[in-house]
């Protein structure tokens, strides 16, 4: 199996790691715009998408999110099925352009939301597909400290803190609409506020507010870069208990404070084995993957929507 790497981040290492753990028999390439690029163990560096003797069975593409949509455009008119970095794009701009030239190629596109295969996630999906359950509210808190994200890196010229590199805590942190969107469906409406203020003194946004509305409930979602100590949660109203997931400790409490789901030993890079794996499955299956480019932009569209 021949798979391309567009950009050598930390992201793509995690993807690296993974396509050799599952033992794939991957042939692992990476697209460089530098000659001068040095060479990895495992990997061999390409620097030019024309006039290859082979093709790829699939490319990922990790680099910067402002330059998504180039490479998108670039391998899927070679016909290259694509697994895409969350957020697949950081602008709404010719995207359904974008789209139709996929669809009409019949290019397979999945948009990488590891957060969908967090055991405490797959509960809740399956709890809400087995159970009629009335919800009543749901919130959602994700804050963390941008600059603990990549120790012995000056934060300020990482792409997360730089609007014009596609950064800012509503697209870094798109898995909380992702995985609303997907245990919910999308909202009948929405409104955001996106701001800046904090003591960290960036060009991004470090403060998202989302208010979702649906049918029966509403449900808000509150992302940020400033808090020190992290915290992960949703917490769901329903009619007769409330429950509270903890997605760093992997663990849901009902009201009793009753652990009512645990995973003890998971780790979060088990998600990115599941996601690759899974993806993998369905090509040589040819099943068409969940979140799709189009499916994905939807949600892109709440996120984007106020900005």
């Amino acid at each position: 199996m021949k798979i391309l790497i567009v950009g050598l981040g930390s992201i793509a290492r995690k993807h690296i790691t993974v396509l050799k753990s599952l033992k794939i028999g991957a042939s692992i390439y990476a697209l460089r715009s530098d000659i001068s690029s040095k060479a990895e163990e495992g990997i061999e560096n390409i620097y030019d998408l024309e006039d290859l003797s082979f093709s790829f069975n699939f490319a990922i593409i990790s680099n910067p999110t402002n330059l998504h949509f180039q490479f998108i455009e670039k391998l899927a008119k070679l016909n290259i099925p694509l697994f895409i970095e969350k957020p697949a794009v950081h602008t709404l701009e010719n995207v359904a352009q974008l789209i139709n030239l996929i669809e009409n190629r019949k290019l397979t596109t999945y948009v990488a939301c590891n957060l969908r295969f967090h055991p405490c996630i797959t509960f809740l999906k399956n709890k809400l597909i087995n159970e009629s359950l009335k919800i009543n509210e749901v919130n959602v808190y994700c804050g963390s400290y941008l600059p603990d994200w990549r120790p012995n890196v000056d934060f300020r010229k990482i792409y997360s803190a730089n609007a014009s590199m596609g950064g800012g805590v509503h697209l870094d942190l798109f898995h909380e609409l992702d995985y609303v969107s997907w245990l919910f469906g999308l909202p009948k409406n929405s409104s955001s506020t996106l701001r800046n203020v904090s003591s960290l003194n960036i060009d991004a946004i470090d403060y998202a507010n989302y208010i979702l509305e649906y049918d029966t409930f509403t449900a808000s979602v509150i992302l940020n870069y400033y808090r020190k100590k992290s915290k992960r949660v949703i917490e769901i109203v329903f009619d007769n208990e409330i429950l509270e997931v903890d997605l760093i400790n992997s663990r849901i409490l009902n009201d009793d404070k009753i652990c009512v789901f645990e995973a003890p030993n998971f780790e979060i890079k088990n998600t990115y084995v599941d996601q690759l794996d899974y993806f993998i499955n369905c090509l040589n299956e040819n099943v068409i993957p969940m979140n799709s480019l189009r499916e994905s932009v939807e949600i892109l569209k709440i996120v984007l929507k106020d900005e």
